[in-house]
């Protein structure tokens, strides 16, 4: 019989984080004078009370986490805080109906960054801090989850990191610790990007709020044309910088901090994340240059933001890209599904599982030439399990079927061939815009069916948690266990 008493302590304890959350944006609207306060100051009562509840009710009693344990609560987690976190923009000012309240917060929480809010220049500062904080805490969760829980849930070939996160860290041997000291690097690295953006133009509260969305690789912005509101070179590459930061593996950043300041360069899932960027951003600029549409220095500037942007699951923009053709087009579709690095904030497939999946492909092509030979697939100069390569092939295959279901069941409920593809691979792969006039860099979810916008709470869900951790939960012998 699972014991669901540990799983609900750690929801209270989430939700009680929670609601100390909510105080933020409550005195960002009472300090300007807005009424939503009370309504953050009321959801925030409702979410500490439950929280408290469930931990008094569960605190004793039980011993330590089961893996199965483990599944359940990081589903539960996710789906919690995303439900309590509805709350705001349901009773505020927007007043958004139940699924568009819902999918905002379930966009925020998995850093997503489709938004169904359109006027966001005249929308309360406490929802625009709200969204934001929303997407920094999703990020550091997904952070501690990918360092402390899904190695050792063995999810998509995510063990192959219990090791590198664990073993070679021995001065951080816990993974409380590991996850307090990632959380400092976390905390320090948004307020050192809120103040370059600060000095680089933007306002103290549209710096802080990007600083939160950029290194979460959120997406979530104070404007509707989002970052190109402030039409600025500069600001585009310090947010493209702060983007690529998010992205890289934070135990990466505890070791330049023990003196090892090439550690990100040496880590191969970071040289390839760089390498596939900039081959990118050379094809697209030279694209952009050679049909017109801007000059070199315009095509990089626009290229390396949105690339970036596109690939990391970040989600900003500052140009249009769908008006740039039908190559562009392609280019961004496929960097939807990329992402970043696993331990970072970014989603997607992740660089480690394509070359986990290049370097399974390369020795199955020699032992075809050379049948007696032994060919070993190697990761990191080290050779890669067989229990590994198994699971991010299943993941990588489970990941398309995903997604292509997931296009099935929108283009079902009336979205057009173009609007389902990009909105499933979107929601899928955590990326905010799509492809289209509807739901591109220039639109939002806003007139989506409320069918189409719950199943893509689905799919953000299932693409944040690396989809088995979901599954797994509708298995009869998961509950037999």
């Amino acid at each position: 019989m699972l014991d669901f008493r540990p799983i609900l302590f750690v929801i209270g304890v989430l939700l009680s984080v929670l609601a100390f959350a909510m105080a933020i944006p409550a005195t960002v609207d009472a300090a300007s004078g807005h009424a939503d306060w009370q309504v953050f100051a009321a959801a925030g009562a409702v979410s500490l009370f439950v929280g408290i509840a469930l931990v008094l009710t569960t605190r004793s009693g039980w011993g330590a986490f089961s893996v199965r344990q483990g599944f359940l609560l990081v589903s539960l987690a996710w789906a919690v805080i995303a439900l309590f976190g509805a709350l705001p923009f349901a009773f505020s000012e927007l007043r958004l109906s139940p699924a568009d309240a819902l999918f905002e917060s379930m966009s925020g929480v998995t850093t997503t960054g489709a938004t169904v809010i359109v006027g966001l220049d005249a929308a309360p500062p406490g929802i625009l801090i709200w969204r934001a904080i929303l997407q920094w805490l999703g990020g550091i969760g997904i952070i501690v989850m990918a360092i402390a829980v899904l190695p050792v849930l063995r999810v998509g070939g995510m063990q192959l990191f219990r090791v590198e996160a664990f073993e070679t860290d021995k001065i951080l041997p816990r993974a409380a610790q590991l996850a307090g000291e990632i959380s400092i690097v976390y905390l320090g690295l948004t307020a050192a990007a809120a103040l370059l953006f600060w000095s680089l133009g933007m306002d103290g509260f549209d710096a802080v709020a990007h600083a939160m969305t950029a290194i979460a690789t959120g997406g979530y912005s104070t404007r509707d044309a989002s970052v190109g509101h402030f039409d600025s070179a500069v600001i585009d590459y310090a947010v493209s910088l702060v983007m690529v930061l998010g992205s890289i593996p934070f135990v990466l950043y505890l070791r330049v901090l023990r003196g090892k300041p090439l550690a990100p360069l040496r880590d191969s899932q970071v040289r390839w994340m760089l390498i596939v960027l900039a081959s990118a951003i050379a094809l697209l600029s030279a694209w952009l240059v050679h049909g017109g549409q801007f000059a070199l220095p315009d095509a990089l500037r626009y290229t390396t933001f949105n690339v970036v942007s596109v690939m990391t699951g970040t989600g900003y923009a500052t140009n249009d890209f769908d008006l740039w053709g039908g190559f562009a087009m392609v280019v961004f579709f496929l960097l939807m599904f990329v992402g970043g690095c696993a331990g970072s904030t970014t989603c997607g497939i992740k660089i480690f599982r394509f070359q986990v999946l290049a370097a399974t492909a390369g020795t199955q092509l020699k032992r075809l030439m050379h049948p007696h030979g032994v060919f070993l697939a190697y990761y990191h100069g080290k050779p890669v399990p067989e229990q590994v390569s198994l699971s991010v092939t299943s993941f990588f295959f489970l990941f398309i079927g995903a997604f292509g279901l997931l296009a099935a069941a929108l283009a079902l409920v009336g979205l057009d061939y173009v609007t389902a593809i990009s909105c499933a691979a979107s929601a899928i792969a955590n990326v905010g815009p799509g492809l289209g006039p509807i739901i591109g860099p220039a639109g939002t979810y806003a007139s989506l069916p409320d069918t189409a916008k719950w199943l893509l709470c689905l799919g953000m869900l299932l693409g944040r948690l690396e989809l088995f951790t979901v599954l797994v939960l509708f298995m009869p012998h998961f509950w037999r266990g």
